[in-house]
């Protein structure tokens, strides 16, 4: 909050948040912000879609010592409602009051973070003030964020991608730009007319964009820098990308909410041929990397376990929710149990041990597979998961969206021969005119079992 009034006093009529028709100068904002934050309110809760009013509220609730918790506004009534009373629980001894906009002590929980679900109670987290700020100082210095860039983030600002790059523009001094709702051509709108330098979304939204905006012609020679999370990003994107908007260097980085940063890379304007596979990059700055058994041991290089991580960016842990399988301390290291390996020095993410297939006594994480279909001709994207099988236990499946047509199972099969040992290699192929994703673009290996056990059209057997 002391960076939010030291920029407005800095830059007052300079537009600090935008969303669509709507934008508030830095001036604008602090002023609205402090007289939110004084008015006595309770603003422990924010649950809203995209608009300037939420950078607003969110700004009023967490300033002083205040901890907000950030839902999801899609989530039906009775999950909120659920929430909601955990929330009060939680503060039940606590009263809200006229707070000043002011940075709180740094060890003092500011977000009440939630995991992403629609259908079940999520788990939550805290995190402290440090805990972002050295964030922000490791993230800006080296994505290269500076306060005269224009940060466009087209999600939704309840996801904590969104959440931090607008966090992050207001800690840096950077214009910030959203959209009301995700649409490809109010996206292209947004670049050409506010001369937007750096985008911050999904590789999935990253992919339409870039493909579109190729085949549309618009003009996109300014943006300089793009910053890619959620899933791995794919070599159909990354090439449309580099088509599209040639100038721009595209940073992927593995993380988690929990986590926060892990493993970084970057993919250079004009660099060779697309490269896709289980890599994501080396630690982070201020991160130390390891992985551990399950009793907290080191593994030698190349050998699979938990992604172990120490740091000073990493949570508090749950106010509730916590069932062991997530977010764990192993001594002085902390984990959610993603599985993968170093090889000299850079790490390899496999997924989650709850996504791991079990076949035929076989363990096979379906990022593996997806990473080996991905490297194929004829291959523009691919999903892999375990559908129950009566004799293996699970039987690995995969979902193609074809490049090109006339794609089928024999070049796949064949495709696979030495890339995947052959107790990984899929037993069915279906073709899929697109990935399944949630709400918030990212890839559900969920949703894809569904297509398959329901018969659904949308994954219809490849020939």
């Amino acid at each position: 909050m002391d960076r939010l009034s030291w920029w407005a006093a800095e830059k007052a009529d300079e537009p600090a948040v935008v969303c669509g028709p709507e934008h508030l100068t830095w001036g604008e904002l602090a002023a609205s912000a402090t007289r939110l934050a004084g008015s006595g309110q309770d603003l422990r809760v924010l649950q809203s879609g995209n608009g300037v009013d939420f950078a607003v509220r969110w700004a009023a609730g967490v300033a002083g010592d205040r901890e907000c918790a950030v839902l999801d506004p899609h989530w039906p009534a009775a999950l909120s409602d659920e929430v909601r009373g955990l929330l009060v629980t939680r503060w039940a001894h606590t009263r809200p009051g006229p707070a000043e906009l002011r940075d709180g002590a740094p060890e003092s929980s500011f977000l009440v973070g939630l995991t992403s679900g629609t259908t079940s109670v999520p788990k939550a987290f805290s995190r402290t003030r440090a805990s972002w700020r050295s964030s922000f100082d490791a993230s800006i210095t080296l994505f290269g964020l500076t306060s005269e860039d224009r940060v466009l983030a087209p999600g939704p600002l309840s996801a904590s991608l969104n959440l931090y790059t607008l966090s992050e523009s207001l800690y840096c001094g950077a214009s910030f730009h959203t959209l009301p709702a995700f649409d490809v051509g109010d996206a292209h709108a947004e670049i050409r007319r506010r001369g937007i330098t750096r985008l911050v979304l999904v590789p999935t939204m990253l992919r339409v964009l870039a493909e579109r905006g190729f085949a549309g012609d618009v003009d996109a020679s300014g943006i300089t820098a793009i910053v890619c999370s959620g899933q791995k990003l794919d070599r159909r994107t990354l090439e449309a990308v580099r088509r599209w908007a040639p100038q721009a260097v595209v940073w992927e980085y593995y993380g988690a909410s929990e986590l926060s940063f892990v493993a970084a890379t970057a993919h250079a304007p004009g660099a060779g041929p697309a490269e896709v596979g289980t890599a994501v990059g080396r630690a982070f700055p201020g991160v130390d990397l390891a992985i551990l058994d399950d009793d907290g041991v080191p593994l030698p290089d190349g050998e699979t376990g938990n992604i172990s991580v120490r740091s000073g960016l990493v949570s508090d842990g749950y106010v509730w929710g916590d069932d062991g399988q997530a977010f764990t301390r192993l001594g002085e290291w902390c984990t959610v149990r993603d599985q993968g390996f170093l090889k000299d020095g850079e790490l390899h993410v496999l997924g989650r041990t709850q996504d791991m297939i079990n076949t035929g006594g076989h363990n096979v994480y379906p990022h593996e597979v997806e990473a080996a279909l991905a490297m194929l001709p004829g291959v523009a994207e691919v999903v892999a998961a375990g559908i129950p099988d009566d004799i293996r236990g699970q039987r690995v499946v995969a979902g193609v969206v074809p490049a090109h047509a006339g794609l089928c199972q024999l070049q796949l099969r064949a495709g696979l021969e030495g890339r995947l040992s052959p107790s990984k290699r899929p037993l069915q192929y279906f073709e899929l005119d697109e990935l399944p994703v949630t709400e918030r673009g990212k890839l559900s290996r969920t949703q894809f079992q569904r297509w398959v056990l329901e018969g659904d059209a949308r994954a219809r057997p490849l020939a």
